[in-house]
């Protein structure tokens, strides 16, 4: 009552047309506390849903970033029939990945030349570089953030942003899954609108409500402006409104292009004429007592109407109207059990009829339904909360008439939520960590603190500190819960230590490199107990390793051992960070000491497996992975990660085992997909491989790895040209995935498109100038075009990157052979052969060296070695045979024996080998022919069959 002109605003809407260029898609409903804001918004939503086939959404301050606002558009929508089903898919995939990320080691390194292979990043891409900037100059509107922004070297910033790319690449594999954790919002927002889309077209009108919004705007502000205006994620279609309602005008620096846009209602007070209308229709008639309510509640609406509930009668001079106006609407309630509830239940931030029963006494515990209907008290999901003008009119009042009674009362609040949150641990049977994984439990936690602080600020302030850290442990929606709660707690006791706290922490939250600032603002607190400090050190050490800071990291996780030097986790940190920094031995010992301490903690004895695997100790990374499992059956990265380490070992069985494990547990996991289909692809099994893929790809169609993956498998195939166009596209969906241009660059020196291949591993080096394998591979291309001092100089960057790289070894002796600098390529071959000594290419091109040294005996009796070791690999069957044949029929044409050359050639063909074998075998026969040419002769006719193979289309 007393809004029908604003009311009559927003209905009119329903009888236009919202193609129109005019029509008002964007309300923003403005005012003090108290002027009726949220009942005028709820009218809305009412008058909305009176029309035919419109659905609202109302979103109000349990929300604290951008996705929990569009998880509760989705739940609104779903409860009306109208879910946003991709949308919920895909933001519990992120849940998922993020938890993969967070709590799991970073996933397999894969070998050289696979997708996903190990790729350093040296410095800061442009763009990266670019968007830090942007940010930290943002961060200039913050308040009381000047100098911390002053301090960060945006290129650092950037640095750090690849690197954590680089990390979560290694863990997911997934170019899109680590889009996903790294930006989710950028990922979600499009799928959120696809899907708002869909209903919109089924529905006449949808509405979205964002209520509080002087709370929620600081972190909604972006993303809505984005979405209303189709800025970055595509726009709200037509027929979508958003209302927007809270105190605070909207933030210019955000909304200043398209505040022309807005239509605002603007609320004030009640004119006299409204706040008698309101009396009238409550039966307050008599001048008298009109006249006491127009001055106590000043015309505020949400008064007006509390005290025309009541028979107000007469009263003295009053000093604070609204906390009078609360004694008297108390005075007037005839029964004196619910006066008791009324107050009791202001104390906690929301109610629901468990609160309500544990807040009153035994006499009101009936009265809930009574509770619900008063003026000031609202509904939403389930739950009730009372307007904050009343309720802190009522706060005031208790802590002022009897503090003794206000500490009794939170004190037993505290501890009613204390033995809620004690039952849901025992419930869900996890470590402390695992707790704040639980919704309902950090809800517990959350107002066990907020009333504990109001009960006691300064005993109760170290534990709410020790909590912070845990928050942002977690994700930074839970820092601002717990930033707010401080914040509100302080408000509510007059303790300015404590909304100084929530305040900081708020701002702290909110810089691009918010973890290692907000726990940095905790450690320097002197309130943090000794076990908060270890849990911060040991939290901010895991946000130096994400920036690749690891020496910082390794300083954090000294202090956390200083504090607490019995603390599993604090030694599996350290662990993991020697492990990054490729300090093995001293990662395992950290990881062991971790395992002695808590022998069940899986997530160390994964890392320990980890690194084992990066040391090529398999057996003992098997024995951890396995135990792993054995501690938790459902940890899919452990199964994934021991398949992966039986791929290495070539137990090809076992890792498809392993992989279709993986999947059962998380059928989206595509990573487990995609290396079940490279292992079929090792095995030659290409139409399985490709199927794998594509499954994944199925499951994303943005994954750049998949589709890597798969133009690998048509390269092997020699299916080019679809092997062109799929590294081409995972290319167009990561502009900077250096893999796929050095494997498109190699798909182009297979075809003879030599300078289009150069471009491609130039442009890969660009990207990541230590890529070993790219610089190898461009110097192949340069050795095929003849360009041998190039190729000389790119074998020798690549060697100083991998001095072991047996492969990069033997091709710079190739090119030093075909330049005649034979001692330096017999130097070269000698150092292969000191890496392996039973390598049949190893062991022959040795040979061949000696040879063109003149030292024939020796050259004869290493090329019979080379037959012998490759004829015992050639035993069998499966792809190493089939490579081992291969090279034990070039030994074979080196020695020379044509006859038994001959034989072998037959043999190998018989054996249907792929046809990248069939182009491996063609260049290493075209090379022995230019190093020994006495071999022509002999070998003219096999030429001239593998070429007439090579011309043959490739098979679909």
């Amino acid at each position: 009552m007393g809004r029908r002109g604003e009311l009559a605003v927003f209905r009119e809407t329903f009888a236009r047309d919202p193609e129109e260029v005019d029509f008002p898609f964007l309300f923003h409903v403005r005012g003090n506390g108290g002027v009726g804001k949220s009942t005028l918004v709820r009218q809305w939503e009412a008058a909305a849903r009176e029309q035919a086939s419109v659905v609202t959404a109302f979103v109000d301050d349990d929300v604290h970033d951008a996705l929990e606002a569009m998880e509760t558009v989705s739940a609104r929508l779903g409860q009306q029939g109208h879910p946003l089903k991709r949308f919920d898919k895909q933001l519990a995939i992120y849940r998922q990945r993020r938890h993969q990320a967070e709590n799991a080691a970073p996933a397999p390194q894969a070998a050289p030349g696979e997708p996903g292979a190990a790729e350093s990043v040296p410095a800061a891409s442009p763009s990266s570089t670019v968007a830090a900037q942007v940010g930290l100059v943002g961060l200039g509107m913050l308040p009381g953030v000047g100098a911390f922004v002053g301090a960060v070297d945006p290129q650092q910033v950037a640095l750090g942003a690849d690197r954590m790319r680089t990390m979560l690449n290694m863990r997911l594999r997934s170019h899109d899954d680590v889009q996903l954790v790294m930006n989710p919002v950028a990922s979600l927002a499009p799928v959120f609108l696809e899907d708002l889309a869909d209903v919109s077209e089924r529905c006449e009108r949808v509405v979205l409500f964002f209520d509080v919004y002087e709370r929620t705007g600081p972190v909604l502000d972006a993303w809505l402006r984005s979405i209303v205006f189709g800025e970055e994620y595509g726009g709200l279609p037509v027929n979508v409104q958003v209302v927007l309602s809270g105190q605070l005008r909207l933030d210019a620096r955000v909304w200043g292009d398209w505040l022309g846009q807005v239509t605002e209602v603007r609320l004030e007070v009640f004119t006299e004429e409204e706040a008698r209308t309101l009396l009238a229709a409550h039966g307050v008639a008599d001048e008298p007592s009109v006249e006491l309510v127009l001055r106590l509640s000043g015309r505020l609406p949400l008064l007006v109407d509390m005290l025309a509930r009541s028979d107000p009668g007469t009263g003295d001079s009053i000093g604070d109207p609204s906390e009078t106006a609360v004694e008297r609407f108390l005075r007037w309630e005839p029964d004196a059990e619910r006066r008791e509830a009324a107050l009791a239940c202001a104390l906690p931030l929301q109610l629901n009829e468990d609160i309500y029963r544990s807040a009153v006494p035994e006499a009101a515990a009936e009265g809930y339904p009574w509770l619900r209907g008063l003026a000031f008290v609202s509904s939403q999901a389930g739950r009730c909360r009372y307007h904050d003008v009343v309720r802190a009119a009522m706060l005031r009042l208790q802590r002022t008439r009897s503090p003794s009674r206000w500490q009794q009362a939170h004190t037993r609040l505290a501890d009613m939520f204390e033995q809620w949150r004690l039952a849901a641990e025992a419930d869900l049977g996890t470590g402390t960590d695992g707790h704040w994984e639980d919704a309902a439990w950090r809800e517990h936690r959350l107002n066990e603190t907020y009333h504990r602080l109001c009960a006691n600020p300064r005993t109760a302030l170290p534990d709410a500190l020790h909590q912070a850290v845990h928050a942002v442990d977690l994700d930074l929606a839970t820092l601002r819960r717990w930033a707010q709660i401080l914040g509100q707690a302080g408000d509510d006791t007059g303790a300015a230590a404590l909304t100084s706290w929530g305040q900081r922490l708020e701002a702290a939250g909110e810089q691009d490199a918010a973890g290692l600032a907000v726990l940095t603002l905790l450690l320097a607190a002197s309130e943090l107990d000794p076990d908060g400090r270890s849990l911060a050190y040991r939290v901010r050490s895991r946000e130096h390793r994400a920036v690749g800071d690891h020496e910082s990291a390794l300083a954090d996780c000294a202090a956390a051992l200083g504090l607490a030097p019995d603390t599993a986790r604090n030694y599996a940190a350290r662990g993991e960070t020697y492990r990054l920094m490729g300090r093995y031995e001293e990662a395992l010992a950290d990881c062991t000491r971790a395992i002695e301490l808590e022998p069940d903690y899986e997530w160390a004895v994964a890392s320990r497996g980890q690194t084992y695997l990066a040391m090529g100790r398999h057996e003992e990374a098997l024995a951890d992975y396995t135990r792993a499992i054995e501690l938790d059956p459902g940890y899919e990265w452990a199964v994934a990660s021991r398949g992966e380490t039986y791929r290495r070992m070539e137990r090809f069985d076992e890792a498809l085992a392993d992989f279709s494990r993986a999947v059962e547990l998380d059928p989206g996991y595509a990573w487990a997909l995609g290396s079940r289909g490279l292992t079929y692809q090792v095995l030659e099994r290409y139409e399985d491989a490709l199927a794998e893929f594509s499954r994944a790809l199925d499951i994303n169609p943005g994954y750049a790895w998949a589709l890597g993956s798969r133009a690998q498998t048509y390269q092997a195939m020699g299916r080019h040209e679809e092997a062109l166009a799929e590294y081409t596209r995972a290319i167009e969906l990561d502009p900077d995935y250096a893999w796929a241009f050095a494997n498109r660059g190699e798909t182009y020196r297979e075809t003879a498109r030599f300078d289009e291949a150069l471009a491609d591993y130039t442009r890969a080096l660009d990207i990541n100038p230590g890529y070993a394998w790219a610089l190898g591979s461009r110097a192949q291309t340069y050795q095929a075009t003849g360009r041998h001092e190039k190729a000389l100089a790119d074998y020798t960057r690549a060697l100083d990157v991998a001095p072991r790289s047996e492969w990069i070894i033997n091709g710079r002796a190739q090119v030093l052979l075909l330049m005649g600098r034979h001692d330096e390529a017999l130097a070269d071959c000698v150092r292969g052969l000191g890496l392996d000594s039973e390598d049949g290419w190893n062991l022959g091109l040795h040979a061949v060296a000696l040879r063109m040294t003149g030292d024939e005996e020796a050259a004869t009796e290493q090329f019979r070695r080379a037959v012998r070791v490759s004829a015992a690999g050639a035993e069998g069957e499966g792809p190493k045979a089939a490579w081992a044949h291969e090279c034990l029929f070039v030994m074979t044409c080196a020695l020379p024996d044509p006859d038994g050359a001959a034989a072998l050639f037959d043999a190998l063909l018989d054996r249907a080998p792929a046809r990248n074998l069939i182009q491996e075998l063609a260049e290493d026969l075209a090379l022995l022919r230019k190093l020994l040419p006495e071999t022509g002769p002999d070998t003219d006719a096999f030429v001239r069959r593998l070429e007439e193979i090579l011309e043959r289309p490739a098979t679909p």
